[in-house]
């Protein structure tokens, strides 16, 4: 008997459900059999931290893992998947390839840092994560008596997402097409089981002005210094007229070189965020409107350069998530309520491009501290060995999660018209279809 029949017990009970729950306990049980590579995967990446696009050591230890993970060469892994730091292994169970097309379940590495202070985002617990639960759904599935359901696993190393896009330059590239569901969760200070990132778009301005001696003719200058401490101060003061849900913030990169000489350069940095990306043009029209009215207001010339990926809002899908916290639940998982959880703080994510061309669930877990995130205490968390069990509790729920989505299709089909609804919602239906 396989898991997606259904049989008739004592007690009107279908044994479906209780073969499914086995599976999910073999899932378990593979993820705390792998429990000492996963930690030392994870404190390896944690220990020599990298910056995006060069994360060449965690690519290594990534792709090594999974190349030597027993039995031999049961993953196909592409190391350089279509990005130098990417990489993408499959595996499907043995047997011959008959239709229907196998479902396709990714799981997402990331294990970028962040300058300076490491690790401080836990991405090396979200690559630990990533590949536990592709373990654990894999070990299940092995543990299968008779044939297998048509279904192969895909992780996929996904780079940069702290700075570019690793993800977007991916989507690009192909690497989700034909993923029918994705699968990563991320370290937070509590179990929710979505909150709602927003989406981002940053900024580069540089303003040019002239230099001149500042004592002995300033009235030669035309001072660039001046424009970027006006564009702060613009946009200080747009705040007033701002939605409650944008975020607007910024740095001053470049403001001279020396007090004597007026500076005839400037730099500035800024992020522009909006809970949906349909209102991210509106907010920036408005920054840029700030921008160049401190160029008129100083005589500079003035340079707006867009960053190159702007990051969407992370679309929710009910059914995936409702799914994961019954399985957190039994993992003893305590959630936060949902609506604290809508209500929560976010950030913005590479992630949320990746909602709007395939249904998936990017929860947060708790760690095991209180540390805030992008702090030097939540590196020193994130390396820690209490972390390990409440990431590997995590790994366990995707991986649960994983093997509903397989052996109850009518989870999947509302899966995807939650899917299909948020498109509409977003008014992004047509742009992908």
């Amino acid at each position: 008997m396989r898991p997606g029949e259904e049989r008739p017990v004592e007690g009107g009970v279908c044994a479906v459900v209780s073969e499914l729950e086995l599976l999910k306990l073999r899932a378990a049980e593979r993820i705390d059999e792998a429990a000492e590579r996963l930690g030392a995967l994870s404190r390896a990446i944690w220990s020599e931290p990298e910056l995006a696009y060069e994360e060449h050591h965690a690519h290594r230890v990534l792709t090594r893992f999974f190349e030597r993970e027993p039995p031999a060469a049961s993953w196909a892994v592409q190391p350089h998947y279509q990005l130098a730091t990417a990489f993408r292994a499959e595996w499907e169970p043995p047997g011959p390839r008959a239709a229907p097309r196998p479902l396709h379940l990714g799981f997402l590495c990331e294990y970028d840092a962040l300058p300076g202070i490491g690790h401080a985002c836990g991405h090396n617990l979200i690559a630990e994560v990533g590949a536990a639960a592709a373990l654990g759904l894999k070990g299940a599935l092995e543990g299968l008596r008779g044939p297998p359901p048509p279904v192969k696993v895909i992780v996929l190393g996904t780079p940069a997402e702290e700075d570019g896009g690793g993800k977007i330059d991916l989507i690009e590239a192909g690497a989700f097409k034909n993923l029918d569901v994705v699968f990563m969760a991320h370290p937070s200070q509590e179990n929710a089981a979505y909150l709602p990132d927003v989406a981002e778009h940053d900024v580069t301005v540089k303003y040019y002005g002239k230099a001149a001696h500042a004592a002995a003719y300033p009235w030669e200058g035309v001072n660039a210094l001046d424009a970027a401490v006006l564009a702060y101060n613009n946009l200080s003061v747009l705040r007033q007229q701002m939605k409650p849900t944008w975020r607007v913030h910024g740095i001053i990169k470049n403001g001279g070189v020396k007090p004597n000489i007026i500076p005839s350069y400037s730099e500035l940095i800024y992020y522009f965020r909006a809970p949906s990306v349909k209102e991210l043009p509106i907010l920036t029209k408005k920054a840029e409107d700030c921008f160049r009215a401190a160029a008129l207001a100083t005589g500079c010339t003035v340079e707006i350069k867009g960053g190159t990926h702007d990051y969407y809002n992370v679309l929710p899908n009910k059914s995936l998530w409702k799914a994961y916290v019954e399985n957190g639940k039994k993992l003893g998982i305590e959630f936060i309520s949902e609506d604290a959880m809508l209500k929560g703080p976010s950030g913005s994510t590479d992630f949320g491009n990746v909602s709007f061309v395939v249904p998936g669930i990017h929860p947060y877990f708790y760690i095991g501290s209180n540390a805030l995130n992008h702090t030097e205490q939540y590196t020193e968390a994130a390396g820690s060995q209490e972390a390990q069990f409440y990431a590997l509790r995590t790994a366990k729920a995707l991986a649960m999660t994983a093997l509903d989505v397989i052996f109850k299709p009518e989870l999947l089909e509302r899966i995807r018209e939650d899917f299909k609804l948020k498109l509409q919602e977003e008014e992004f239906l047509n742009s992908v279809e």
